[in-house]
């Protein structure tokens, strides 16, 4: 909601304070109330109207003052933005230099400096 916000920032007010909405942009947001699927409830919270002000303007374009923009071949998306998934915790440092191999009572602790393919040795001599 906060790029509609920033958004609606830009629309001018009047010295009333109310927005002076340009019929460009009046259009605009009629024109979304018209792609399947939306309501013209849903138009008005995101641009922070009331639904009857929207529906004037709809009212207004059916009687030709206000024109649309060319819609064809035009797809409006819904476009949602997800709060980006928490990260992993970090795995934790090794606290040591070594590799401990264990097998049934025996322990063989070794140099974590040492070659993959010699630990994989050993490993398979424990386990015969």
């Amino acid at each position: 909601m906060v790029a509609t916000s920033e958004f609606l920032a830009r629309v001018p007010r009047r010295a009333d304070g109310k927005r002076n909405w340009p019929p460009e942009l009046k259009a605009r947001i009629v024109a979304e109330t018209l792609i399947e699927g939306e309501t013209v409830n849903a138009v008005a919270k995101r641009y922070e109207l009331i639904p009857s002000t929207v529906s004037d303007w709809r009212r207004m374009a059916r009687q030709g003052e206000l024109v649309l923009p060319n819609l064809d071949g035009l797809d409006f998306v819904p476009v949602e933005i997800e709060a980006p998934a928490p990260l992993a915790p970090p795995l934790p440092a090794a606290s040591s230099s070594t590799i401990d191999v264990i097998s049934g009572d025996v322990t063989i602790r070794l140099d974590a400096a040492m070659p993959a393919a010699r630990i994989a040795e050993i490993a398979r001599a424990l386990a015969s």
